[in-house]
Protein backbone atom coordinates (compact mmCIF):
# COMPACT_ATOMS: atom_id res chain seq x y z
CA UNK A 1 0.00 0.00 0.00
CA UNK A 2 1.11 3.75 -0.51
CA UNK A 3 0.25 7.03 0.86
CA UNK A 4 -1.43 7.59 -2.51
CA UNK A 5 -3.84 5.00 -1.24
CA UNK A 6 -4.79 6.28 2.16
CA UNK A 7 -4.41 9.79 1.69
CA UNK A 8 -7.45 12.10 2.26
CA UNK A 9 -8.39 15.69 0.52
CA UNK A 10 -6.90 18.41 3.14
CA UNK A 11 -7.90 21.79 2.81
CA UNK A 12 -5.02 23.73 2.74
CA UNK A 13 -4.24 26.98 4.60
CA UNK A 14 -1.70 29.46 4.33
CA UNK A 15 0.56 31.29 7.00
CA UNK A 16 -2.08 34.48 6.58
CA UNK A 17 -5.02 32.63 7.46
CA UNK A 18 -6.72 33.80 10.81
CA UNK A 19 -6.27 31.72 13.92
CA UNK A 20 -10.21 31.03 14.15
CA UNK A 21 -10.75 30.18 10.79
CA UNK A 22 -7.94 27.14 11.09
CA UNK A 23 -9.75 26.21 14.54
CA UNK A 24 -13.37 26.34 12.38
CA UNK A 25 -11.38 23.81 10.05
CA UNK A 26 -9.72 21.40 12.27
CA UNK A 27 -13.44 21.36 14.25
CA UNK A 28 -15.47 20.96 10.62
CA UNK A 29 -12.73 18.30 9.11
CA UNK A 30 -12.48 16.54 12.57
CA UNK A 31 -8.19 17.00 11.52
CA UNK A 32 -5.51 16.68 13.87
CA UNK A 33 -3.82 19.32 12.11
CA UNK A 34 -3.50 21.20 9.17
CA UNK A 35 -1.33 21.96 6.62
CA UNK A 36 0.25 25.05 5.45
CA UNK A 37 1.51 25.82 2.06
CA UNK A 38 3.02 28.69 0.36
CA UNK A 39 2.09 30.68 -2.54
CA UNK A 40 2.65 27.63 -4.83
CA UNK A 41 0.81 25.27 -3.12
CA UNK A 42 3.39 23.39 -1.89
CA UNK A 43 3.91 22.11 1.80
CA UNK A 44 5.42 24.77 4.42
CA UNK A 45 4.24 23.16 7.38
CA UNK A 46 2.09 20.95 9.48
CA UNK A 47 -0.14 22.45 12.17
CA UNK A 48 -1.15 20.22 14.54
CA UNK A 49 -4.93 20.90 16.46
CA UNK A 50 -2.42 21.50 19.88
CA UNK A 51 -0.63 24.15 18.55
CA UNK A 52 -3.88 25.91 17.78
CA UNK A 53 -4.89 25.34 20.94
CA UNK A 54 -1.89 26.75 22.48
CA UNK A 55 -2.19 30.13 20.77
CA UNK A 56 -5.77 30.22 22.44
CA UNK A 57 -5.12 29.22 26.35
CA UNK A 58 -3.62 31.71 28.28
CA UNK A 59 0.17 30.99 29.45
CA UNK A 60 -0.87 31.51 32.74
CA UNK A 61 -3.18 28.82 32.81
CA UNK A 62 -0.97 26.03 30.50
CA UNK A 63 1.74 27.11 33.09
CA UNK A 64 -0.67 25.90 35.95
CA UNK A 65 -3.08 24.32 34.90
CA UNK A 66 -5.35 24.76 38.71
CA UNK A 67 -5.19 28.86 37.63
CA UNK A 68 -7.84 27.83 35.11
CA UNK A 69 -10.59 27.06 38.25
CA UNK A 70 -10.43 30.63 38.94
CA UNK A 71 -12.26 31.41 35.53
CA UNK A 72 -15.28 31.48 35.83
CA UNK A 73 -17.88 29.74 33.86
CA UNK A 74 -18.86 32.00 30.95
CA UNK A 75 -15.87 33.44 31.02
CA UNK A 76 -13.88 30.30 30.13
CA UNK A 77 -16.38 29.33 27.86
CA UNK A 78 -14.88 31.76 25.44
CA UNK A 79 -10.96 31.02 26.14
CA UNK A 80 -11.24 30.97 21.94
CA UNK A 81 -11.35 34.41 21.81
CA UNK A 82 -8.13 35.06 22.00
CA UNK A 83 -7.67 33.84 18.62
CA UNK A 84 -9.60 36.58 16.46
CA UNK A 85 -6.81 38.98 15.13
CA UNK A 86 -4.47 36.20 15.30
CA UNK A 87 -3.00 34.25 12.30
CA UNK A 88 -1.51 30.47 11.54
CA UNK A 89 2.20 32.39 11.88
CA UNK A 90 1.46 32.67 15.33
CA UNK A 91 1.07 29.49 16.13
CA UNK A 92 3.46 28.19 13.90
CA UNK A 93 6.35 29.62 15.71
CA UNK A 94 6.62 26.54 18.11
CA UNK A 95 5.62 23.95 15.58
CA UNK A 96 8.83 21.64 14.89
CA UNK A 97 10.39 22.81 11.12
CA UNK A 98 11.19 18.81 10.89
CA UNK A 99 8.54 18.86 7.92
CA UNK A 100 5.84 15.85 7.60
CA UNK A 101 5.83 14.96 3.88
CA UNK A 102 6.00 12.05 2.07
CA UNK A 103 5.96 11.20 -1.57
CA UNK A 104 2.65 9.54 -3.13
CA UNK A 105 4.51 6.89 -3.66
CA UNK A 106 6.25 6.44 -0.11
CA UNK A 107 4.77 2.95 1.56
CA UNK A 108 2.73 3.53 4.42
CA UNK A 109 6.24 2.08 6.78
CA UNK A 110 7.66 4.94 5.25
CA UNK A 111 4.80 6.93 6.37
CA UNK A 112 4.60 5.63 9.85
CA UNK A 113 7.55 6.19 10.32
CA UNK A 114 7.65 9.81 9.12
CA UNK A 115 4.75 10.00 11.70
CA UNK A 116 7.12 8.25 14.52
CA UNK A 117 10.44 10.59 13.73
CA UNK A 118 8.33 14.03 13.65
CA UNK A 119 5.94 13.21 16.17
CA UNK A 120 2.91 14.60 13.77
CA UNK A 121 -0.03 12.65 13.28
CA UNK A 122 -0.23 13.86 10.05
CA UNK A 123 1.88 13.62 6.77
CA UNK A 124 1.34 16.28 3.91
CA UNK A 125 1.55 13.62 0.31
CA UNK A 126 2.99 15.61 -2.42
CA UNK A 127 3.08 14.52 -6.15
CA UNK A 128 5.76 16.13 -8.21
CA UNK A 129 6.15 18.69 -5.17
CA UNK A 130 2.25 19.99 -4.83
CA UNK A 131 0.22 18.93 -2.15
CA UNK A 132 -2.52 16.36 -3.59
CA UNK A 133 -3.90 15.25 0.37
CA UNK A 134 -2.45 14.26 3.64
CA UNK A 135 -2.27 10.61 5.59
CA UNK A 136 -3.63 10.88 9.06
CA UNK A 137 -2.40 8.28 11.94
CA UNK A 138 -6.27 7.51 12.25
CA UNK A 139 -6.57 6.77 8.57
CA UNK A 140 -3.23 5.19 8.60
CA UNK A 141 -4.01 2.72 11.54
CA UNK A 142 -7.58 2.22 9.98
CA UNK A 143 -5.99 0.96 6.71
CA UNK A 144 -3.14 -1.95 8.28
CA UNK A 145 -4.98 -3.09 11.12
CA UNK A 146 -6.47 -6.30 10.34
CA UNK A 147 -10.27 -6.20 11.42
Amino acid sequence: MRARDVLAAFPPITSDTPAIEAARLLCEHKAPGLIVVDENGRPYGVLPAIHVLRLAVPGYCQEDPTLARVIDEPHADHFLDPLEGRTVAEALRHVSRDLPVADSEATVLEVAALMARTGSPLVAVVSEGRLIGAVTLQTLLDRVIPQ
